[in-house]
């Protein structure tokens, strides 16, 4: 059997393979309620048809202000719990996990989506907002809004935020959590000291910019089943000297291993715009691979993975756990399956499309 398609079984959860749906923005929800709808639905059933092991819903806000378009997901409110649970029920027939990410994306919040005809933060009259809080008052760029400082109440408001929307995808059905702490977001803004500038017992060296993250993975941990496997996506690397580093990564995920993180998803960037951040094959693999030899908690990679062999590769090597997929699983939903067959593996092909594949 090849390494890629080995079950990995986390706590009680056993998934059929190491390829998982990379959590990738969809912006796609009507009425900027945070609601899930059809295209939900439909995109995230599709991957799992598909034959992925895991399949991941996009950075899903805790709170409304911490969206990162007006169109994102959310799960702030009970109202959005049901119209997921068609989404986790599609998800467990087709045979794969469900997982979701919650997130809050601090002073890159409220921005219009990608493919919108305008640029830049969305204004009130359009649906934007105005309060846009960070571990301190530092715009992302020239030209991008200065947020707030937050206060010790609203950061502990936020991890209720973060605790209650936990409970609530328990409630809508899903098996994984996963905590959004990479790409220049708010929790990955209070690890790297380019956004973290504080003076408190959340800020200031590595012990107070790591705080939040310990406080956050043990109350997440009291309310998610222990059952349940949880995850974090990390920017491993801000790729700037003096910033957040691998080596920090490291030494933060022994510390949130003995509270209960179950795997640290491995990405990296985002803090600042002029990064020089390498491109390539797998350039990031290396990230997991540190995290993961380190010893105890697994460790998950993303980033231009587009073969069957380079992913089974990376598993076969002990380089990583599972391996995150994106854009390659946008263009083809059924990537797993053809992966499968690539390695001489079985594949998971639904049996309306036993015609296909047989003939």
């Amino acid at each position: 059997m090849a390494a890629l398609f080995t079950p990995l079984t986390i706590r009680s959860v056993t998934l059929r393979n190491r390829i998982a749906l990379s959590p990738m923005c969809m912006y796609s929800c009507d009425n900027c309620d945070g609601i899930a709808n059809h295209w939900h639905l439909v995109h995230l059933g599709a991957r799992a048809a598909g034959g992925c092991g895991l399949v991941m819903t996009e950075a899903t806000a805790v709170q409304p202000e911490g969206r990162i378009s007006p169109q994102d997901l959310g799960l702030w409110n009970d109202e959005q719990v049901s119209p997921l649970i068609p989404v986790t029920d599609y998800i467990r027939q087709m045979g794969a996990v469900s997982a979701i990410q919650l997130a809050h994306a601090g002073r890159k919040t409220g921005t219009y989506r990608p493919w919108s005809q305008v640029r830049g933060f969305v204004p009130l009259e359009d649906g934007g907002w105005d309060t846009r809080k960070a571990p301190s008052a530092i715009p992302f760029r020239e030209g991008s809004p200065t947020p707030q400082e937050m206060t010790k109440a609203e950061i502990h408001q936020l991890v209720d935020s973060f605790v209650a929307a936990t409970e609530r995808s328990h409630r809508a059905g899903f098996d994984v959590v996963e905590l959004h702490s990479a790409h220049g977001y708010l929790l990955h803004q209070f690890l790297s000291p380019i956004s973290n500038q504080r003076t408190d017992e959340f800020g200031g060296d590595y012990k107070g910019r790591t705080a939040l993250h310990r406080l956050l993975v043990r109350k997440v941990r009291e309310v998610w089943p222990s059952e349940k496997p949880l995850f974090m996506r990390i920017s491993a690397t801000d790729w700037i000297e003096g910033a957040w580093s691998l080596a920090d990564t490291i030494r933060l995920s022994q510390e949130l291993k003995d509270l209960g993180l179950d795997l640290m998803d491995c990405s990296s960037g985002g803090s600042t715009m002029d990064a020089p951040i390498p491109n390539g094959p797998g350039y990031q693999v290396h990230l997991a691979e540190g995290v993961k030899q380190a010893g105890g908690l697994l460790a998950g990679a993303v980033g231009a993975i587009t073969t069957p062999e380079q992913a089974n590769a990376i598993v076969d090597e002990n380089r990583a756990d599972l391996i995150f997929i994106g854009r390659e699983l946008l263009r083809d939903p059924h990537w797993a399956n053809r992966a499968a067959t690539a390695l001489g593996a079985p594949a998971a092909w639904p049996n309306q499309y036993e015609w296909a594949v047989k003939n």
